[in-house]
């Protein structure tokens, strides 16, 4: 009777179907010039679940220290040693360039948590795998031209990195600005591991423009605002979403002081309207991180978090058509992350379409100012 029933168990067991097992690649830059960036994303990736439903979710990740070498070398290595089903990453615009070529030939989805908009437009055949969870150049520089128009801003000094993300920002932010009738009168550029940008910055008061705009990243992104107040410039200054974190604040001190910026909600979330449709969700994440790390998360690691949110509602479909690890999964997968309708994040809602990998809407914007040492909300 025993050995009946032993047999029985077996044949249960052989018989029963594995669980399914999705493997995602996280790409981030925890060290180097980005770290600010890159360490809260490794952080949020140790906090995302392990499970959903009867699903089992492993999570490989790989450190790149803002090299764009080594981020391409992770993505391969994602791919043809872990045979991941998706990535969420890098920490900065060169990396996720420099793997898109890598996405599009292993047919990977990739929700890219850069700033730049060049990732995921043109929205090419290369691009096709890609989505996005931070906010749009575009949709940024618009909140940025409309508080310049309505202070009076008519000419505009511009110091960005020499890399893809400056480059793009001057792409994107010089048309639409010409387009409100104002003029970057000076455009200057920077590395990310300069020392000084003293001939950059003498430059740019020469040109005698009514406001600057610094097109950078992080930590890096003080030197050039520092150096302009070390050099007398006394009118307003302009950075991106990239700087909201509080390394940015630390590190400049009273020379960041009145920073205008527009970036995501949660950044300023204690003074975002209850009716902000972000905000519950914004909090449950930054009460998860809090909890667990001490601190409150910047909002970078928000777009990791994000991303999951994202694949928290496609991985179900795409189970419906192929069974993780394969090439009709993955395809699924991509389907099912374009089909995203009014998907609520910490940073914004996404709806994604066939023409638009980003999905964000002016709800995931506001105006902020650096005041008295805190990002605050900026009546309008």
């Amino acid at each position: 009777m025993i050995r009946w029933v032993s047999l029985a168990i077996a044949a249960t067991l052989v018989g029963a179907p594995a669980a399914a097992q999705v493997r995602i690649g996280l790409l981030v830059s925890a060290t180097g010039p980005t770290a600010a960036i890159g360490v809260p994303q490794k952080n949020t990736g140790d906090l995302l679940p392990r499970k959903l439903g009867e699903t089992t979710i492993e999570y490989i990740q790989l450190e790149d220290g803002a090299d764009s070498t080594r981020a391409l070398q992770n993505a391969k290595k994602l791919v043809a040693e872990h045979d991941v089903d998706a990535m969420i990453g890098p920490s900065t615009t060169p990396a996720a360039l420099a793997i898109l070529d890598t996405i599009a030939e292993a047919r990977v989805p990739l929700l890219a948590t850069v700033g730049s908009s060049n990732v995921v437009e043109p929205l090419d055949a290369k691009r096709r795998w890609v989505f996005k969870t931070t906010q749009n150049d575009d949709l940024i520089a618009s909140a940025l031209i409309r508080h310049m128009k309505k202070h009076g801003v008519r000419t505009l000094g511009f110091i960005g990195f020499n890399d893809p993300y400056g480059e793009n920002w001057f792409r994107v932010l010089g048309p639409m600005a010409d387009k409100e009738g104002i003029r970057i009168v000076a455009s200057e550029r920077y590395a990310r591991t300069d020392q000084s940008v003293t001939g950059q910055s003498l430059k740019l008061i020469a040109a005698k423009p009514d406001a600057m705009f610094i097109a950078a990243v992080g930590g890096p992104a003080v030197l050039p605002q520092a150096t302009l107040r070390d050099q007398g410039w006394k009118g307003p200054v302009y950075q991106t979403h990239a700087v909201a974190t509080d390394d940015f604040i630390r590190l400049g001190r009273d020379k960041v002081e009145g920073t205008i910026l527009a970036a995501g909600p949660m950044l300023v979330i204690d003074d975002v309207p209850e009716a902000n449709p972000t905000k519950k969700v914004a909090r449950a994440y930054i009460d998860t991180y809090e909890k667990r790390f001490g601190a409150k998360p910047a909002t970078f690691g928000a777009n990791v978090w994000d991303g999951w949110i994202l694949l928290e509602r496609a991985i179900p479909v795409a189970l419906k058509s192929g069974k993780p690890g394969t090439d009709a999964f993955r395809a699924a997968l991509r389907d099912a992350l374009e089909q995203s309708r009014e998907v609520v994040g910490t940073q914004g809602v996404f709806t994604m379409s066939a023409t638009d990998h980003n999905g964000m809407d002016d709800r995931a914007r506001v105006p902020v100012v650096v005041r008295d040492g805190r990002f605050r909300l900026l009546p309008e």
